[in-house]
C-alpha cells in the first residue's frame, strides 16, 4: 500500500519479498514460537475470564475510542435511531393528549391551535423529531406557545443532540489522530545482526523514518523477554529485562533524520552476555524494540513497537550501507533497507571470548593490566600463553586479529647499534645547554 501511494521504491518491496523467501525453513518446520509483540507493533496477549466487565464502562470515551471502526459506527447509528425513535414517541403523545389527532371540521381545525403543526400520525411525528435533532428545518412542523411542555422537550432534544454529535466527533477524531498511525510509516529491519564491532560481539538492528516531519525527543528502548526460573524454584513467564542502547552519550535518545543502526554491546552484566551462534537456535528468548516520540506536526507522542526472535537474528553478519552523498546533500537507498553482507565473526558467546582472552570473572576487562598470562593466537584457530603479553593489548584489539608478539631490539655481534635521531638531538641540545652555563 505505501508502495501505490509513492512512499515506498518499489525496489524496497522486493528486497523485503526477497528476505521472507530466505529465511531459513528451521522456523517453519519447528512449531511456531509465542511472541509478545507481533512485528507490526500490536501485542500478541489474550485477556481472558475477566470478571469486572463493568470497570470499562466507567470509561466510556476510552472504550469507545479502542473499538473498531465497524462497532463505532454501529453504535453511533444505534444512538442516533434510537434517540430519534424516543422523542418521536414523546411528540406523537404530546398531540395524542393535546388532542391533535383527533379529525375535525375545516372550520374546527381553525380555531384548534396544536402543539406542533402538521403531526397527524406517528410517521409525521418521526419526521419532526429528526428536524428537531438535526435542525433541518423544513418549516412544515414548528412547536408553538400552546403547550409549555412541548418547549421542554424541544431543549432536551437539542441538548442530547448535541451531546451525541459531539462525543461522535471527538471519538472520530481520536480514532484517525492515535499515535499508532503515525508508526506506520517508521520501519524496522525484519532481521537484527549480531557481528562484531570494535573487537566486541554487538547485536544491532536498523530503524528508519519514511516521512520528512521528524519525530521530536526520540528515545528507543530495548528489553529482553525471556522464561526465567529463580533460585527458589519459582518459574517466570515473561521476565522483562532492559538492554542499554550502545551510545556515547549514556542515554537512549536518537535524531532519527535518516535510517539509523541501533547496536548493543554484548559484554557483561548484558542479557546476551551468553549467547552464542550455537545456543541461538534453542534459545526462548525475544527482543523487544520501543520507538517513542513527539510527532512534530501534531504534536501528539506516539510509540511504534517491534521484536525479534531467535529465529529472526542472524549471526555473523552486518548490514549494508545505504546512506550516500549526491549532489551536496545525503541520499538514503530504502531498497537495501534491510540487506545484510556475511561477515567475520567467531561462534563463541562474549563470554568465551572474555575467558579465552584471559579476562577473570567479576573484573572489568579495561582495568586489567595482568602480564605472563594472555592467551596469543598462534596459527589457525590455536592459543598459546603469551610470555609478556598484557591483558589490555588483547581488549584493545578485535577477537579475530592475528596478534604478534613485541620484538625485542637486540644488538648483535658484527652489527652497530641502531639510535633513534630523538635521541640524537637531545644530547645535542643538552651539550648546547652546558655550555652555555660554563
Amino acid at each position: 500500500m505505501l508502495a501505490r501511494k509513492g512512499l515506498l521504491p518499489d525496489g524496497f518491496l522486493l528486497t523485503r519479498l526477497a528476505e521472507d523467501q530466505n529465511q531459513p525453513n528451521r522456523s517453519r518446520s519447528r512449531a511456531q514460537r509465542a511472541r509478545f509483540i507481533t512485528k507490526s507493533g500490536s501485542c500478541n496477549v489474550a485477556h481472558k475470564n475477566i470478571r469486572e466487565q463493568g470497570r470499562f464502562l466507567q470509561d466510556v470515551f476510552t472504550t469507545m475510542v479502542d473499538l473498531k471502526w465497524q462497532h463505532s459506527f454501529l453504535i453511533f447509528t444505534s444512538a442516533f435511531l434510537c434517540s430519534w425513535m424516543l422523542f418521536a414517541m414523546i411528540w406523537w403523545l404530546l398531540a395524542f393528549a393535546h388532542g391533535d389527532l383527533e379529525p375535525r371540521d375545516p372550520e374546527a381545525e381553525q380555531n384548534h391551535v396544536p402543539c406542533v403543526t402538521a403531526i397527524h400520525s406517528f410517521t409525521s411525528a418521526f419526521l419532526f423529531s429528526i428536524e428537531v435533532q438535526v435542525t433541518i428545518g423544513f418549516g412544515g412542523r414548528m412547536v408553538t406557545e400552546e403547550c409549555p411542555l412541548a418547549i421542554t422537550v424541544l431543549i432536551i432534544q437539542n441538548i442530547l443532540g448535541l451531546i451525541i454529535n459531539a462525543v461522535m466527533l471527538g471519538c472520530v477524531f481520536m480514532k484517525t489522530a492515535q499515535a499508532n498511525r503515525r508508526a506506520e510509516t517508521l520501519i524496522f529491519s525484519r532481521n537484527a545482526v549480531i557481528a562484531p564491532r570494535n573487537g566486541r560481539p554487538t547485536f544491532m538492528f536498523r530503524v528508519g523514518d519514511l516521512r520528512k516531519s521528524m519525530i521530536i525527543s526520540a528515545t528507543i528502548q530495548l528489553q529482553v523477554i525471556r522464561r526465567t526460573v529463580t533460585s527458589e524454584g519459582e518459574v517466570v513467564p515473561v521476565c522483562q529485562l532492559d538492554i542499554q542502547v550502545e551510545n556515547p552519550l549514556r542515554s537512549n535518545g536518537i535524531f532519527l533524520v535518516s535510517p539509523l543502526i541501533i547496536s548493543h554491546t554484548m559484554e557483561r552484566g548484558s542479557p546476551l552476555y551468553e549467547l552464542s551462534a550455537h545456543t541461538l537456535a534453542s534459545e526462548d528468548l525475544e527482543i523487544i524494540v520501543i520507538l517513542e516520540g513527539v510527532v512534530e506536526t501534531t504534536g501528539i507522542t506516539m510509540q511504534a513497537r517491534t521484536s525479534y526472535t531467535p529465529e529472526e537474528i542472524l549471526w555473523g553478519r552486518r548490514f549494508v550501507s545505504i546512506i550516500t552523498e549526491e549532489d551536496g546533500r545525503y541520499c538514503v537507498d530504502y531498497s537495501k533497507f534491510g540487506n545484510t553482507i556475511p561477515c567475520r565473526m567467531s561462534s563463541l558467546s562474549a563470554k568465551e571470548l572474555d575467558q579465552t582472552r584471559g579476562v577473570q570473572e567479576g573484573s572489568n576487562p579495561a582495568d586489567l593490566n595482568l602480564q605472563g598470562w594472555g592467551l596469543v593466537r598462534a596459527g589457525r584457530g590455536g592459543f598459546r600463553r603469551g610470555g609478556r603479553t598484557t591483558c589490555d593489548s588483547f581488549a584493545s584489539q578485535p577477537w579475530y586479529a592475528q596478534l604478534d608478539k613485541p620484538k625485542k631490539e637486540t644488538e648483535q655481534k658484527g652489527q652497530k647499534k641502531t639510535v633513534k635521531l630523538e635521541v640524537i638531538g637531545q644530547q645535542m641540545e643538552e651539550e648546547e645547554l652546558g655550555e652555555m652555563s660554563n
